[in-house]
């Protein structure tokens, strides 16, 4: 087998420098070349890190070798090659140790000293990073060694010691991006909330959840403002085939018209004033993941006919940017507009409209399950509890016949926020277990006048019209006494029930019957 020839070791480090191959292997392949043309016993890469060199690939010494820790300040030569540009060499008879002394490969005794040594230090963009030596027992081995081929040498060295750290430098970055993006998506999760609600309206809109999430279709959702359409939409993505990539959020209400496009499709550097680098859209973020346009209602006219080849062609195109991109995005979008009106006055594309209401879901106003107030007021107080960081918080039967009584404009919304101060006031009137009371709702006047009048004081029971029957007149006496002795007890059932000397499972019973919901106090 002929000997490999210096034209040839180059050849072998460029290829290492232009592959993906791991850096360990690469650093092996460059003192490999070197040992392969050069008269060499050994040949040391050695890094610098944080003031020690550390060997990361070697030829010829002791495989333990790799891995130790060199302090410049103890070793002379390491130190003398460092303070110089150029490759120096060190006679024979040099008086400094070598620190490779009894590590040379050839030595099965480990007791020989190098009599030949070379080495250059290796500099990328004027920082110095590491050292590459070569020693030999025989002394004058290096004589015939051009200081330009082991310059040479170094050089390459150095760049694939560059070529290493860029590559890890990225592929750590990637990774934390990745786990980045993991932890959102798991925080998106936690924080993505639940479709409260047993009432019919609620069970079919899980229905239609489940039947078309797990498919690519475009869908729409339509409901009044705080019905649950963001939830609804993040509840279609978690349930998708595409749950573990993003889910991208844009508001078009917010999307000022003049950097709406470039919100959606990006631009490209110089496209207009203040563009001063290269941007990805929003699009383009949620390639191979969801897309979820809220208020698309709002999105201008002139955006309408590039969304809608975006939809139909799975390509978009950068501000200033003649280039074509492929995304594959699944949509989803959302609207409290009656969208066939807005299509009827000219505001919103036809044809737009159909592509996105492939599969359209509508989503209930609270008015609409008020059978479902009693689950999520307990929901929402739950949420009050821990965030006031209560141990428990109940809710008078007035204050939820109040809120029946109520047509909730706000929907879901609303009733969320209502409660949050309502708690937020009941604990300002009775610190330990506090209770929410009609008054605390600050539900308009009319509301909780017209159940004051539906629940009738027992003093006034006698005073009932004759046509009542009796059954019906006993009935309304029970509940008007039973909430007038929960009033008393601040809402705490037991002593209630020791206060009007019945049993507590019998009263529970009988306030079940009469339509009195109990709270969460005990």
């Amino acid at each position: 087998m002929s000997q490999p020839t210096l034209d040839h070791a180059w050849l072998q480090i460029a290829v290492g420098l232009s592959t993906s191959m791991p850096g360990e292997l690469q650093f092996q392949r460059l003192v490999q070349a070197i040992c392969d043309v050069l008269p060499c016993d050994a040949v040391a890469l050695m890094q610098l890190n944080e003031g020690e060199l550390v060997p990361v690939a070697a030829m010829g010494l002791a495989p333990e070798l790799i891995g130790q820790r060199f302090l410049p300040a103890e070793h002379p030569r390491l130190q003398a090659i460092l303070q110089e540009r150029d490759p120096i060499r060190f006679p024979a008879d040099a008086e400094l140790p070598d620190p490779f002394d009894g590590w040379l490969a050839i030595d099965r005794e480990r007791n020989a000293d190098v009599h030949s040594c070379m080495g250059c230090s290796l500099y990328v963009d004027r920082q110095l990073v590491g050292v590459l030596t070569l020693d030999a027992l025989a002394p004058g081995r290096f004589d015939d060694v051009d200081d330009m081929t082991v310059a040479a040498f170094a050089a390459l060295a150095a760049a694939t010691l560059r070529n290493v750290a860029l590559i890890r430098a990225l592929e750590h970055s990637r990774a934390q991006q990745q786990e980045l993006a993991q932890e959102l998506v798991r925080d998106a999760r936690r924080r993505e909330g639940e479709l409260i609600g047993n009432s019919a309206q609620i069970r079919k809109l899980r229905e239609e959840i489940d039947m078309v999430a797990n498919t690519d279709l475009a869908v729409l959702i339509t409901g009044e403002t705080g019905t649950g359409k963001e939830l609804v939409a993040r509840t279609l993505h978690a349930h998708s085939r595409r749950s573990e990539q993003a889910l991208v959020h844009v508001n078009c209400a917010a999307l000022p018209e003049q950097i709406a496009e470039s919100e959606l499709f990006g631009h490209v550097k110089g496209a207009f004033t203040g563009a001063t680098s290269h941007r990805a859209g929003k699009f383009e973020l949620a390639d191979g993941g969801t897309l979820f346009l809220d208020e698309i209602g709002e999105l201008p006219l002139s955006l309408q006919a590039k969304l809608l080849r975006a939809l139909q062609q799975g390509e978009i195109q950068r501000v200033g940017s003649d280039k074509l991109l492929r995304v594959n995005v699944r949509l989803i979008a959302a609207t409290n507009r009656d969208l066939e009106l807005e299509v009827a006055a000219g505001r919103f594309r036809s044809d737009l409209y159909h592509r996105l209401k492939v599969y359209p879901i509508a989503v209930p106003p609270l008015r609409d399950h008020k059978t479902d107030l009693d689950t999520l007021s307990s929901y929402f107080l739950d949420q009050a509890r821990s965030r006031l960081g209560l141990q428990q918080i109940g809710i008078h039967p007035q204050a939820l016949q109040a809120m029946q009584s109520y047509d909730w404009p706000g929907n879901v919304r609303e009733l969320e926020h209502m409660l949050m101060r309502a708690s937020l006031k009941a604990t300002r009137h009775k610190a330990g277990r506090p209770l929410i009371l009609a008054d605390h709702l600050d539900l308009p006047v009319s509301t909780i006048s017209v159940q004051a009048e539906q629940d009738i004081k027992a003093t006034d029971i006698l005073t009932l019209p004759s046509e009542q029957g009796l059954r019906e007149s006993i009935d309304r006496f029970q509940k008007a006494l039973i909430i007038k002795a929960l009033e008393a007890n601040d809402g705490n059932w037991s002593a209630t029930a020791r206060e009007l000397k019945t049993d507590r499972a019998n009263l529970n019973r009988l306030a079940l019957r009469l339509g009195i919901k109990q709270g969460s106090s005990s």
